[in-house]
């Protein structure tokens, strides 16, 4: 494998709040403060491909079709079904949107997933060396 990557940016906007099923209205309040209300970011993500060849236009289209078409203009908290169950905390996004990009991208491709949710959060994911059977 060659030491290039390939990495492009993708944005949506998207509204969500965190909140744990598990957790009272207070317990959640508490533990995500503002988050806990409805809110909304302008998200990027980055999709980072192995390789110094890539069909970007294959990538464009699968990013399309498996995440922004998902979730652009979304609440990512209640109309998103394959967010159910999921608090949508960057490091959860970035992790199922791993997870949605992985399958649809030549095999051993994906490198790694970025959210940025804001100026100052960011969050990666680069998959698991070693994955237990789900």
């Amino acid at each position: 494998m060659s030491g290039f990557r390939l990495t492009r940016a993708y944005h949506f906007s998207a509204g969500h709040r965190l909140a744990s099923a598990a957790l009272s209205e207070a317990e959640n309040e508490r533990v995500y403060g503002q988050c806990y209300r409805p809110h909304g970011h302008n998200y990027v993500v980055e999709v980072t491909l192995a390789g110094m060849a890539a069909d970007l236009g294959a990538l464009d289209a699968a990013v399309r079709r498996v995440l922004l078409e998902r979730v652009d203009h979304y609440d990512l908290s209640g109309a998103v079904p394959a967010l159910e169950g999921v608090i949508t905390t960057g490091e959860n996004l970035a992790r199922t949107f791993w997870d949605w990009l992985a399958g649809a991208l030549p095999p051993g491709s994906l490198e790694r997933v970025a959210v940025i949710e804001t100026a100052n959060n960011s969050f990666e994911y680069r998959g698991e060396t070693s994955r237990s059977p789900r």
